[in-house]
Formats: C-alpha cells, structure tokens, sequence
C-alpha cells in the first residue's frame, strides 16, 4: 500500500475496513481470557502487566484463525505473542485455538492494527512484527484498504527495538512489488536475506492455513525480512 511517503501524522489514524461478518457469532468462553479488548486497555498498553513478565514481544498483523500465534508461543514460551485480527470471527476462533492448548504467553486483539500500533504500543517494545498474507484487496478502487500502507510501516518503525525485524510474506506478487518499493523508501530498515523454508512434513509445518492451501496448490509465495539498522 505504497500511498504517499509524505510525513504521517499517526494521531490521525483511519480504521481499516471491517468485513462484514455473520452476526450470529459469539466467541466461546473459554476463549475470552485470551482476547484483549481496548477498552480495558491502558495507553500506552502494559505489556508486563498483560502477561505478567517482561519476556520479549512480538505482535502478528492480521493473525486470522491463529495457526501461526500457536505454534509460535507454544515452541517459544520465553516469548510473549499479540495478534491482532480485524474480523471478529477469525479473532474469536484463533482465541479458541489458543484456549485449546492453554497456552500463556499469547493474547489475540479482535481489532484494527494500525490503530493498536500507533496508539498502544509503547515505542521501542516490539522483538518481531509478523504481517503474513495481508488481504490483497483485488479491485483497484480498494487498494487504499490495504493494511500494508505508509502509516503502518511507520508505526512499525517505531514499535520496534533497536535491530528488531519485520516479517512479510504474500503470495500476491504485485502486492510484494509495492511493499518493497515502500520498504526501499525506508531507510532505518535493512534487508535481510532469507533461505526458502523447508518442505513441510505436516500441517503444523505451515505458518498459516494459507500458506497451506497456497503452497499445496503450487502457487509462488514471496517473503521478506527486514532489521532495523
């Protein structure tokens, strides 16, 4: 979402766009000790006092049903986990697929992440920020929806620790193009080079139900890493 590269004003934040969602759907109980709801949440956001220690944080954008929030606190409990995901639903289901495992070191944020990341997070905070398979929002009357865009980058740039990274992974090459032309303009971020992963040898192998469905259908998923100088 390579909109301008003109200073952002991040106090004035415009929400994604929500999808619209089945209305009937209600997050099940034991779920709810795994959300974050921003009306309880203090400003700049606690993150000691959310997971009750001061283990490293890592924030996922658009995390969907939660598969890689999952795996990722369950194979590193010395790490603490946030995804935010603006479809209630999707929120709901992978606060459920966290419940399941009763893990504690990962909370999900039924929300919108540029406003999370502008307003809440404390700047210098963040070890990792995962962006993986951000809707590509086909019609070009859309593209002004994508999350990827000038103010999240910024917001991102200034979440992070010193050194700290951004991962990005699309199987949209167009998409891909746009965010490195938007990363290049960032000067502060240095581009990392990364190895292809490894084939997977079951479900849990994959970092998200889509790049599931994408690589067994074969199609090209482009990746990228970036540190902060």
């Amino acid at each position: 979402m390579s909109e301008s590269s003109e200073e952002l004003d991040t106090n004035e934040v415009v929400p994604n766009r929500v999808p619209r969602e089945r209305p009937r759907y209600r997050m099940s109980v034991d779920a709810i000790p795994y959300t974050l709801d921003l009306a309880t949440c203090s400003t700049p956001v606690d993150w000691q006092a959310l997971f009750g220690n001061d283990h490293p944080v890592e924030l996922e954008v658009g995390s969907g049903k939660g598969l890689f929030l999952a795996n990722a606190a369950a194979s590193d409990p010395g790490c603490n986990y946030l995804g935010i995901e603006i479809a209630r639903k999707y929120a709901g289901q992978a606060a459920e697929r966290i419940a399941k495992h009763h893990l504690t070191n990962v909370k999900v944020l039924p929300g919108d992440a540029l406003l999370f990341l502008s307003r809440y997070v404390p700047p210098q905070s963040l070890r990792v920020v995962h962006v993986y398979f951000p809707d590509p929002w086909w019609k070009k009357r859309h593209r002004k929806r994508r999350v990827f865009n000038e103010g999240l980058v910024v917001s991102i740039e200034r979440g992070l620790v010193p050194k700290g990274e951004l991962s990005v992974v699309t199987d949209v090459e167009e998409y891909f193009g746009v965010i490195c032309e938007l990363m290049a303009e960032h000067t502060l971020f240095e581009d990392i080079p990364i190895s292809e992963p490894k084939t997977p040898e079951h479900d849990l192998d994959y970092l998200t139900n889509f790049e599931r469905k994408y690589r067994i259908e074969g199609r090209p998923i482009y990746r990228k890493l970036y540190r902060l100088r």
